[in-house]
C-alpha cells in the first residue's frame, strides 16, 4: 500500500505520492532534521526479503552517493524501517527528458548542452567503475537553469582533474545570452531496480537497471529493449561501452525526435537493434552537423570495439562539436580536435620546465601533466616519482609496477605500516592512496579503461576499482604469473606457475583454457600474458626452466591456435604501439621491431639504456598505451655477487670464492667444510664451495636449472628442486659426483626441498598446488617414500625448516594477512605457535635449537627458543640489517655456521638501488622510435 501523508520513515516525514511503477513508488517528503525537501523512493517487497539483494543494494547505493557529480541526482541517505527498505534523494522539480520528448525534438543547441552533462556524467560514473545499464530519457532529469531545486550545487567528481566541472556556470557550452533558458540535466537511477532474482554476472560496482519484471529473472536480459546495446539482448554482460550505446540512442532522439530503433514487436526491435542502422539522422534534420552524425554513429556501433571506449573521450568529442558550430565554450577546457590514439601527454608551461628542471638538480620530482595534441617534436623527461616515507615496494619477485593505458595512474605493491596493500597514484598528483581489501596483492595490471586494476592476492584473481575500492574476487589462481586484460572484457592470466594460459571474464565466471603446455620439449609454464591489439593473439612467455636461456616469447593466435617464436632468451614482453615488442632479459630491458599483421620480428633487437630490477619471476617495469615507460631502477652490474660471512652484529667478512653470478641460495653442509650454491649461467647450476681450498667445483651442469640445494645429513648427497623435461621435481645426487642424478618424485606440481630430519628419514618440502596454493610435505627416505601431507590449508606455506632434533617444524604461511614464521610439532599432532610479531620469511634454526632466526625485509631476526616441558618462544629481536638477495625459490637463501655466530650470504657488489621510488620516462616512445629501426 502506499504510505499515508504525514507518515514517518525514520526523520522523513511523506508529503505525497509521486509516481509509481515496477521499481517501487517514490515520494515527496520533507527531511525533518534539515527542514529541505527530499524525494524517497521506496523499494519492491521482493528485494526487501532478499538478503542478498538488500546488501548489494545499500553497497551499490554508498558507491554512487560517493560520485558526486552535479548531473548525477544526490543519493542522501539509505534506511531500513520496519520492513521498508528506502533511498533518499535529492527533490528536483522539471520534467524527464521522456516527456520532453513527446513534445518533439529539442532545439539543437539545447541537445547539445545535455548530452554534453550526460556524457560527463557517464564518465564521472565509469571512473569510478559504475555502469548505469539502464540509461533512457526517463532517467535524465530536466531543470532549467535557475530553476527549483532544494540542493546547492556540488563539487564535480572532476574535481580531482584539478577544477570544477567544465560545465559549471561560468563555463557552459552555451552563450550567456542564451544560458537562462538552457535545461540542466541530472542522471537518474543508478541501480535502484526492480528485479525478479539476483543478477548471477553482475560486477561489483555495477547498478540494478530499472526494468519490468518478467524481464529480470536470473540469466536474462537486464535494461530497457529500446536504449539497450546488442550485447546485453544477446544475454552477454554490459559495461561502460553498453552505456556509451545508449547513449547515442538518446541523443539521436534527442535531435531527431524520433527513436532510433521502432518495431511492432520486442522480436522485431531486437533484430533491428542487431542487425540495421536507423535513418541518418539528416534525413530527419536538415541542419545536422556532419560531425555530430558522426558522434553518434560510432556510439551506435554493433561492436563495443568500434565505440567511443570511454565516456570521456565522447564528451570531449561533443565539446569539440560545439565549439566547431560556433557555440561559446571553454577553450582552456577543450582539446583541439584530434583522435584519442595520438593525445599524448606534455609538459604544462614555464612552470612545468621549472619543476622538471628542479626534478634533475634534486633526484625527485612532482610532476603536471594534462592530455593534449602533441608538439612536433616531444621531449623525453626522466622523472624520479619518490613514495612516501615509511613505504617501500614490496614482493619484488614478483613485477610490482603498472601504468594505466592514458598514463594517468600508476599503480604499484608496496608495504606501509606493516601491510602489504596496492597503492594508485595520480600522475599529475603527489598523493598515494593505499586500496582497502588488497592485501597481499601483486602482479597488478589495469583494465583497457584504466579504472580497474586486476592483482593477484591469497591464491585468487581479483580486481579493484581506483575511484571506489571496491574490491571483487573472479576466480581462483593459486599462484598467479601474470595478467592482461583485453578490450571485450576478458582477462587472460597464468593460474600458477606451471600451468598453460586461462582466460575469464572480468565479471568472473567459468575459467577457459587459451594455451596447453607441451611437457615433450621441456615447457613447464607459460606466463606474463599480453593481448595483441585487435584481440587475435596472445604474446606470453614459454618457460622451460628459470635460467635466462630458457625463456621464450611466443605469441600464439587465438583463433587457429598457431604459435609463432618470436624472441629466445625474452621474458615479460608487450607490444606497443610504436610497432615494437618490449622484453626483459635478466635486467635489461630490449626492443624489436614486431610486425603486428604477420606476428613475426621484423628487424634486429636492441638494447635500452636503462637498467630494470629483476625479480625472481619477472622484470619490474610497465608502458602506457601514449609512451610513458615506468619501472624499478635496477643495476647494470647486477650479476657482480660474492659469498660473505655476516657477524651477528652486522660485519662483513667476504669469502675468497671468485664473484659469480650466485643466484640466491648459500647452504653449508653438516661437517662445515663445504657450501652448496647456486649459480646463473644461462641455465641455473650447483657448485660446491670448499672453504680450506678456496674453490668452486661443479655439481650439476649441462642438464638443465638445479635449484635450492640442501645437504643430507651424513654430507653425501645434495638434494634440489631440478626442471627437466617439462616438470619441475625434487632430484638428489652424489656429491662426490660418481654417479647420475637421481629423481625422488614424479609430480606435475611444483615441489621444492626444505630440509632433512637429523636422522635422515624425513625431507620436507612444500608443493604449489593449484587447489590450495602451497603445502608442506614430508617425503620418508625408506620404505614406500610416498609422500604425506604435514600443512596443508587454503593459504600459502612455503620455508619449511625441521628443528636439529627433528621435532619442530617451522614454516611461513600468508594465513593472517602478511607472511609470518610458524612452528608446529614434526610431525604431529600439536597447535602451531607464531613466531614472528611483524611479518617474516625464510627461518633457519640454530644448530643447537635454542634460537629460530628469519628475515623481515633487510632485517636479520633472532627468536629463542625453549622446548621443555613445553614449546615457548621468545620477543623476536634484530641483530643486523643489510642489503643481501632473498629467495625466489620458497626456501631459506642463507644459513648459519655450526656456533651461531655468522651467517653465510649472498651480497651483491653493484646493490638494486632502494625500493622506495618509481622511474618514469615521459615520451618514451620518442626514445624508441629513434635509437629501434
Amino acid at each position: 500500500m502506499p504510505l499515508a501523508s504525514g507518515s514517518r520513515l525514520g526523520v522523513y516525514e511523506i508529503v505525497a505520492l509521486i509516481g509509481a511503477g515496477g521499481m517501487g513508488e517514490v515520494y515527496r517528503a520533507r527531511d525533518t532534521r534539515l527542514d529541505r525537501a527530499v524525494a524517497i523512493k521506496v523499494l519492491p517487497s521482493d528485494l526487501t526479503f532478499a538478503t542478498e539483494l538488500r546488501e548489494r543494494f545499500v553497497r551499490e547505493a554508498r558507491t554512487v552517493a560517493a560520485l558526486n557529480h552535479p548531473h548525477i541526482c544526490v543519493i542522501h541517505d539509505v534506511g531500513h524501517q520496519e520492513g521498508v527498505d528506502f533511498l533518499v534523494m535529492e527533490y528536483l522539480e522539471g520534467e524527464t527528458l521522456e516527456e520532453r520528448l513527446k513534445r518533439g525534438a529539442l532545439p539543437l543547441e539545447q541537445a547539445l548542452a545535455v548530452a554534453i552533462q550526460i556524457a560527463d556524467a557517464l564518465a564521472a560514473a565509469h571512473r569510478a567503475g559504475v555502469v548505469h545499464r539502464d540509461l533512457k530519457p526517463g532517467n535524465i532529469m530536466l531543470r532549467r537553469r535557475g530553476g527549483s531545486s532544494t540542493d546547492a550545487r556540488v563539487p564535480s567528481a572532476d574535481v580531482r582533474r584539478g577544477g570544477p566541472s567544465p560545465l559549471d556556470d561560468a563555463r557552459g557550452v552555451l552563450s550567456d545570452s542564451r544560458r537562462a533558458g538552457r535545461p540542466d540535466a541530472k542522471l537518474l537511477d543508478f541501480g535502484l531496480a526492480k528485479t525478479g532474482g539476483p543478477v548471477a554476472t553482475a560486477a561489483a560496482g555495477s547498478m540494478l537497471p530499472t526494468t519490468p519484471p518478467a524481464l529480470t529473472a536470473q540469466g536474462t536480459i537486464l535494461g530497457t529493449f529500446q536504449y539497450m546495446a546488442p550485447e546485453q539482448l544477446e544475454g552477454l554482460e554490459a559495461d561502460a561501452r553498453s552505456d556509451i550505446f545508449a547513449f547515442g540512442s538518446v541523443l539521436y532522439e534527442m535531435v531527431t525526435g524520433r527513436k532510433a530503433f521502432e518495431a511492432r514487436s520486442h522480436a522485431s526491435l531486437i533484430a533491428a537493434i542487431l542487425e540495421h542502422e536507423p535513418p541518418a539522422m539528416s534525413t530527419v534534420h536538415g541542419t545536422m552537423p556532419r560531425q555530430l552524425e558522426h558522434v553518434v554513429r560510432r556510439c551506435l556501433a554493433k561492436t563495443r570495439e568500434d565505440r567511443w571506449q570511454t565516456a570521456s573521450d565522447l564528451h570531449q568529442e561533443l565539446k569539440w562539436v560545439a565549439e566547431s558550430m560556433g557555440h561559446d565554450a571553454p577553450h582552456a577546457d577543450i582539446e583541439p580536435h584530434r583522435p584519442a590514439l595520438w593525445r599524448r601527454p606534455v609538459t604544462l608551461g614555464i612552470a612545468a620546465a621549472a619543476m622538471v628542471l628542479a626534478a634533475a638538480i634534486a633526484g625527485v620530482v612532482a610532476w603536471m601533466l594534462t592530455r593534449t595534441a602533441p608538439a612536433a617534436t616531444s621531449r623525453v623527461v626522466r622523472l624520479t616519482m619518490t613514495l612516501p616515507a615509511g613505504e617501500e615496494v614490496a614482493d619484488l619477485e614478483f613485477p610490482a609496477v603498472a601504468i594505466s593505458p592514458a598514463g594517468t595512474h600508476v599503480a604499484y605493491v608496496a608495504t606501509s605500516g606493516g601491510r602489504q596493500q596496492l597503492h594508485v597514484r595520480a600522475i599529475d598528483s603527489t598523493e598515494t592512496k593505499a586500496l582497502a581489501g588488497t592485501e597481499l596483492a601483486r602482479n597488478p595490471f589495469f583494465s583497457p579503461d584504466g579504472q580497474w586494476i586486476g592483482f593477484f592476492a591469497q591464491g585468487k584473481l581479483k580486481k579493484v576499482s581506483v575511484a571506489t575500492g571496491i574490491t571483487q574476487t573472479l576466480c581462483d589462481a593459486p599462484y598467479g604469473v601474470g595478467g592482461s586484460w583485453a578490450p571485450d572484457g576478458s582477462i587472460y592470466f597464468a593460474p600458477t606457475g606451471g600451468s598453460g594460459l586461462s582466460k575469464v571474464s572480468a565479471n568472473g565466471g567459468t575459467l577457459s583454457a587459451v594455451t596447453t603446455l607441451d611437457r615433450a620439449v621441456g615447457e613447464v609454464s607459460h606466463r606474463w600474458p599480453h593481448v595483441l591489439p585487435g584481440g587475435r593473439a596472445v604474446m606470453f612467455t614459454r618457460w622451460t626452466g628459470p635460467g635466462r636461456d630458457e625463456a621464450f616469447l611466443h605469441v600464439q593466435r587465438l583463433d587457429t591456435g598457431e604459435r609463432i617464436n618470436v624472441v629466445q632468451g625474452g621474458d615479460t614482453g608487450r607490444y606497443v604501439s610504436t610497432g615494437h615488442v618490449i622484453y626483459a632479459r635478466g635486467d635489461e630491458l630490449f626492443a624489436v621491431p614486431f610486425d603486428l599483421e604477420r606476428l613475426q620480428v621484423s628487424g634486429q633487437a636492441v638494447r635500452m639504456a636503462d637498467a630494470v630490477r629483476l625479480g625472481g619471476e619477472g622484470a619490474h617495469y610497465a608502458v602506457s598505451d601514449v609512451g610513458e615507460l615506468v619501472y624499478l631502477p635496477g643495476s647494470s652490474q647486477r650479476s657482480e655477487r660474492r659469498l660473505v660471512w655476516v657477524t651477528r652484529d652486522g660485519r662483513v667478512e667476504p669469502l675468497a670464492a671468485p664473484p659469480r653470478n650466485y643466484y640466491s641460495n648459500a647452504v653449508i653442509s653438516p661437517d662445515g667444510r663445504f657450501a652448496a650454491v647456486d649459480v646463473e649461467a644461462g641455465t641455473i647450476e650447483l657448485w660446491i664451495y670448499d672453504f680450506s681450498r678456496a674453490t668452486l667445483t661443479p655439481l650439476t651442469t649441462g642438464i638443465g636449472s638445479s635449484q635450492a640445494p640442501r645437504w643430507t645429513p651424513d654430507g653425501k648427497h645434495i638434494v634440489y628442486r631440478g626442471t627437466r623435461t617439462g616438470f619441475r621435481n625434487l632430484w638428489w645426487k652424489a656429491v662426490d659426483d660418481t654417479t647420475s642424478e637421481e629423481r625422488l618424485t614424479t609430480d606435475e606440481m611444483v615441489q621444492t626441498p626444505g630440509s632433512w630430519s637429523a636422522d635422515g628419514q624425513w625431507l620436507v618440502y612444500y608443493i604449489q598446488d593449484p587447489a590450495t596454493a602451497a603445502d608442506v610435505w614430508a617425503l620418508p627416505a625408506a620404505g614406500d617414500r610416498k609422500p604425506r601431507v604435514v600443512v596443508r590449508t587454503p593459504f600459502t606455506e612455503e620455508h619449511p625448516r625441521l628443528s636439529a632434533d627433528g621435532r619442530w617444524l617451522a614454516y611461513t604461511s600468508n594465513e593472517p594477512g602478511r607472511v609470518e614464521v610458524f612452528v608446529q610439532p614434526f610431525p604431529g599432532p600439536g597447535g602451531r605457535s607464531q613466531i614472528s610479531t611483524d611479518g617474516g620469511t625464510e627461518p633457519v634454526w640454530s644448530r643447537d635449537g635454542r634460537e629460530l632466526f628469519y628475515l623481515n625485509g633487510d632485517k636479520m631476526m633472532a627468536v629463542e627458543i625453549t622446548t621443555a616441558p613445553t614449546f615457548r618462544a621468545g620477543t623476536p629481536r634484530l641483530l643486523f640489517e643489510g642489503r643481501y638477495l632473498f629467495s625466489p625459490n620458497g626456501v631459506a637463501a642463507y644459513d648459519v655456521s655450526a656456533d651461531s655466530r655468522r651467517f653465510l650470504r649472498v651480497q651483491p657488489m653493484h646493490p638494486d638501488p632502494p625500493a622506495n621510488q618509481i622511474n618514469v620516462v615521459v615520451n618514451w616512445f620518442e626514445e624508441l622510435r629513434r635509437v629501434v629501426n
